[in-house]
């Protein structure tokens, strides 16, 4: 018992290793991978992202008719990987650096948005 006494003691008396979580939150990691967000506006529908997707958690579809495509993805299928965000050939998909909120049921994430042509490059 008298061993552990000035540990007890350091321990009482010095400042708490551990934060307060609810209360102190911290600041996320830099580069830190959080939800995965689309700017339908900037996304050609090019499929790229549904074909680099290695949890095959994003779908994608082009209606020539009427010139829209959607875009879909099941939150509760992605690994959060960031391949889709590297591959993306206009830089529509982006990851915010937070985290989903829980849901108890499963909601996809769905956008839908005009078909725009890819922009060819100028020759030189």
């Amino acid at each position: 018992m008298l061993n552990m006494t000035p540990t007890v003691l350091k321990n009482l008396l010095s400042k708490s290793s551990t934060r307060m979580y609810p209360i102190e939150k911290r600041e996320p990691f830099e580069r830190y991978r959080g939800e995965l967000f689309n700017n339908i506006d900037e996304c050609i529908f090019c499929k790229k992202c549904e074909m680099k997707c290695p949890s095959q958690c994003i779908t994608v579809t082009k209606d020539k008719d009427s010139g829209t495509g959607t875009w879909t993805c099941d939150p509760f299928a992605c690994v959060y990987c960031s391949i889709c965000v590297d591959h993306c050939p206009t830089g529509s998909l982006y990851m915010k650096p937070v985290h989903r909120a829980p849901s108890a049921k499963r909601e996809m994430m769905e956008q839908t948005g005009k078909v725009k042509p890819p922009k060819k490059k100028a020759k030189e």
